[in-house]
């Protein structure tokens, strides 16, 4: 069988001690139990920010390789190391707190970095194809209110949109919601969160052992 890598994105201000982290790591450490050989890929976006992206970055973005200065190479070599790790990963986990109503800046940044014209995604006569292979994702959503399926909700369809847009499609998520809404809706939500991982890990433990 083929050794398994997975990559974990985490994206919390806190970085390993946000909630969100913490949701992601449980899903992990039932990966690894039934991946011993697996290898296991950390981003962390706030311990270690992505740049922003800027006009000077995308117009690198933009140029022939040929044309290309020191200092653009070395904009896309950057770029090119994020797309990388996506790539060599069988199954992502992304920690996905809530600041403001949106995704963290940070995480906001990374995917721009991944965001390629002709390397991620392309456009076509029938419209924008991923070019990221699909594979699992799993999603780890924590948030201080209740916001599924409202209006507020603005993370849901944009990480969802974004992730179609490169191609990944199998995406799954686990929300962990009203945590500042007192102990008792916290223990809640963290016990529901929980046994949402566990039936995760076992569905791709199930994956695996069939592939």
């Amino acid at each position: 069988m083929k050794t398994q890598t997975l990559l974990q994105v985490t994206s919390s201000l806190f970085s390993d001690s946000g909630q969100s982290s913490r949701l992601a790591e449980a899903f992990v450490a039932r990966w690894r139990q039934a991946n011993p050989n697996g290898q296991v890929i950390v981003r962390d976006v706030s311990r270690d920010p992505v740049p922003h992206l800027n006009a000077e970055r995308f117009g690198a973005f933009l140029s022939k390789p040929e044309a290309r200065t020191l200092r653009q190479d070395a904009f896309v070599a950057y770029s090119d190391g994020l797309i990388e790790e996506l790539r060599r990963a069988d199954v992502i986990a992304i920690g996905l707190p809530m600041y403001n109503f949106g995704v963290p800046s940070q995480l906001k940044a990374y995917f721009d970095q991944l965001a390629r014209a002709g390397v991620t995604f392309r456009y076509t006569d029938k419209g924008p194809q991923g070019l990221i292979g699909d594979k699992p994702v799993h999603v780890f959503a924590a948030r201080g209110g209740l916001y599924v399926g409202t209006p507020r909700d603005t993370q849901t369809g944009y990480v969802t949109t974004f992730l179609n847009f490169i191609g990944l499609h199998d995406l799954r998520f686990v929300f962990a919601e009203g945590l500042n809404m007192g102990v008792e809706a916290k223990t809640a939500a963290l016990a529901q969160a929980e046994e949402a991982i566990d039936r995760f890990a076992d569905a791709q433990e199930l994956e695996e052992l069939a592939a």
